[in-house]
Formats: structure tokens, sequence, C-alpha cells
């Protein structure tokens, strides 16, 4: 195919590919079983080592971006004594969104449990492909004390910091929720420095978390030969059962995506912003079409700024604000598609997160989203520090990668979408008060 066919069609291609090719192995290998057996081997031997090069870069540049893209975050807001009722309604409705995102995702998983579809043979060849890590983790779970403030405290801000983000094995990634608390700190202490300093210190973190974002970028070449390999790989061994978990997983976190999008921003548009949801999103129509095709919420920020001052006629100073932050900051379809991969994978591997994980999970989906960057394929470092965080193997995240461009382009859309009503319920709100 050639290299001028977009990214996402190519990966799409590659896993229409690879699935046919493995379904075809699966049917061949009832009349012939040694080819079966014979395709089975060299999967081990040579797709899933090639999957792991994909997945590995993605797995280095975990711990160097989320501190990077989350400290800067926290650093460029300025002296965080100075920010006004502006700001201060613009961060509150950006959390708001994030969090009932993340709730309705969380949801709609735990109502139709995908990962549960999984029988019981197809599940323990899935722990068995990854090395018994998801049998380490249900054994960890079961051992760990309960919950208490004690716990939570050494979970956040354990003695050793590097050590706990370093972790103590070369085959696992470091627990993240220590750097999430590191990273705000800092962010937060640069806020207090002069100007010119704090503008170096938020120059060197946004190179730092360039670079990180450069080497995604040298991953995702990978892609549309990595995800048939890892797809055909886990079907011939796995079985045709995981299809239909991923099929499941994929209407559901669609459903999602959509229902915060076109449900709770209608509300927020007629209750908060006084606004007609059915015109506002005739009038987004365009902008809402630029960011499905594109899956960058950055590349959309001259088009959501235009449909703002000319179609919107929010006030200039308010679009000014609300949309550029939003652009990095408001990634409630992120959050919300973060916190479905991590449910499904670990009901995938038969590791059960209780409703208090699920809480942590929500308050992590959030931060890492906020450190996610605005282009194609930005949230999958910050997907595989969530599943260690929970105990739950990172390369898991190899069964959604096929599907990952399709949600992406949606979840963008909501990205978007969540910004700009959020710039009009923040205009509806300031200009009352600056008119008083």
């Amino acid at each position: 195919m050639s290299t001028s066919t977009p990214l996402a069609t190519r990966i799409l291609w590659g896993l229409v590919i690879g699935v046919v090719a493995a379904v075809a192995t699966l049917g061949f290998g009832q009349f012939h079983p040694a080819t079966l057996q014979a395709m089975q081997a060299i999967s081990t031997a040579v797709l899933d080592p090639f999957g792991q090069v994909f997945l590995r870069m993605l797995f280095f540049v975990v711990i160097p971006l989320v501190f990077a893209s989350l400290a800067s975050g926290v650093a460029q807001l300025g002296r965080l004594d100075r920010l006004g009722p502006l700001a201060l309604r613009t961060f509150g409705l950006f959390a708001a969104n994030m969090l009932i995102g993340v709730a309705i995702g969380l949801l709609m998983m735990n109502l139709l449990q995908p990962g549960h579809h999984l029988a019981e043979g197809a599940r323990a060849l899935l722990m068995q492909e990854y090395g018994g890590g998801a049998m380490q983790a249900v054994q960890r779970k079961a051992e760990q004390p309960g919950l208490s403030l004690a716990v939570v405290v050494e979970m956040f801000m354990p003695r050793n910091l590097f050590g706990a983000f370093v972790g103590n094995s070369r085959n696992a990634l470091g627990d993240v929720l220590p750097l999430i608390v590191f990273a705000i700190l800092v962010g937060a202490a640069a806020t207090a420095l002069p100007e010119d300093k704090r503008r170096r210190v938020q120059d060197g973190l946004d190179t730092l978390s360039e670079l990180m974002t450069g080497i995604v970028g040298f991953a995702l070449r990978l892609a549309p030969y990595a995800v048939p390999a890892m797809i055909y790989s886990v079907i011939v061994k796995v079985g045709v059962d995981v299809l239909l978990i991923l099929s499941v997983f994929v209407v559901g976190c669609a459903a999602a995506l959509m229902l915060h999008l076109f449900g709770t921003m209608s509300l927020w548009l007629r209750f908060l912003a006084r606004r007609s949801p059915l015109a506002f999103f005739r009038q987004i129509r365009p902008l809402l079409v630029t960011a499905f095709s594109t899956s960058s919420s950055s590349a959309c920020l001259p088009a959501s700024l235009a449909v703002a001052h000319d179609e919107l006629k929010l006030s200039p100073s308010t679009a000014g604000f609300v949309l550029p932050l939003g652009a990095t900051m408001n990634m409630s379809g992120t959050a919300l598609f973060e916190g479905c991969v991590v449910l499904f994978v670990a009901q995938a591997f038969g590791i059960e997160l209780s409703l208090l994980h699920q809480c942590v999970l929500m308050l992590l989906a959030v931060l890492s989203a906020v450190a996610v960057a605005g282009i194609p394929g930005g949230s999958l470092p910050l997907i595989a520090g969530l599943l260690a965080t929970f105990g739950v193997p990172p390369e898991g995240i190899g069964i959604v990668l096929g599907v990952d461009r399709i949600l992406d382009m949606l979840r963008t859309t909501v990205n978007v979408g969540s910004d700009i009503v959020t710039a009009a319920v923040v205009d509806r709100q300031v200009r009352p008060a600056a008119a008083g």
C-alpha cells in the first residue's frame, strides 16, 4: 500500500488483513492441525517480538512524557494566586467535563462487561501469552491490605520516589501515581518562580514533551505492520473470542463517547449556556467533521476559534482563553476512552477493579488525559502506564491497538466538541458578570 495513504487508513487495513489471515488460519487448522501449530510457533518466534518493538517504544516514553506534559500543563498557568473568575470557571468546567466523561465510560463498561465475554479457556491462554503477569497481579490484589488513609498516602507518596516510578524490574513499568503527584508539585512550584525563570522551566518541559511525542511518532510508523502482526498472533493462539469482546468494547466505547457529546453537552448547553443544543451542533458541524478527520485537537484550534467568532459570536477574550487551554487540557473524550480501555483489559485478564479502584481510575484518567499530546495516538503511552498502575499487564493494550484509530477519531471529536461547549458556557457566565 502506498505510503501516501493516511496512517489511520493503513492501520485499519492492517487490522483487516491480520483478522482475515488469522481466521483463515484457524479455519484451515480445523482440517490440518499441524499448520495451525506451525503458525502459532511462527507467531511466538517472529510476530510477537516484532509487535513488542512497537509496544516497547511506547513504554519507553511513559515516564518522561507523563512528567513533562503534566508539569508543563501546570506551569503554563502562571501565578496560581492571580487566576481570576474566568480561569476558575474554566478549570472547574474542564474538571467536571472530564470526570463526567470517565464516569459514563466506566458505567458503560460495567454494564456491558465486554472482557467478561471471554471464555475461561481463552482467558487462560491470554494470561499464559503475557507471561503470567495477570495471575501475579490477581495474587497481589488478593494479598494487599484494604485501602486506608495510610495505604493511599503510600500509593501516591512513597518514600523512594525514583524507585517507585523507575520500577524494580526491567520487564515491568514503574508506578505512575507518585510521578503524577511529583509532576503537579514541580509545575506548581514553577508558577511561583519569576516570569523569566518560569518560562525557561516551561520551555524545557515542552521540549522534553515534544521529544517524547516524536518517539511516539516513530512508533506509529510501525503501527500498520505491528497491528496485523499482533492481532494475528492473538487470534491464532486464543481464538475468535477476542474478536467478539473487541466488537462489544468498540460499540460500548463509541456509544459512551456519543452519549457524552450529545447528551451531557446538550444538558450543559440548555441549562448553563441557555442555547438550543440542536441549533448549536448544527453551527459547529464543520468543526466536528474536521476533528473527526484529523484526529488532532491541536490541529482543530484555528477552526475552533473561527467557529466561536463567526458562528457562535462568543467574546473574543473568552474564546481566546478557553479554546487554546481546552486543546491541551480539556480531553474528556480521551479520559473516557482511557477509563474504558483500562477496565476492559482488566476484565479480559480476569482482574476485578473494585468501586474504590474505579474511583481512583477516574481521577488518574483525568490527570493523564491532561498530559496527552493532542496528536493521533498520543494517549497510548499513558494508557500503558495506567494499566501497570492497576496491576494489568501493559502489553494488554495490544488487544485494542487495531481499533484505536477508529475510536481516536471519535474521542477527538468529543474533545473538540466539549471545548467549544465549555467556551459557550463560560461566555454565558462571564458576560453578565462583566456587564454588572
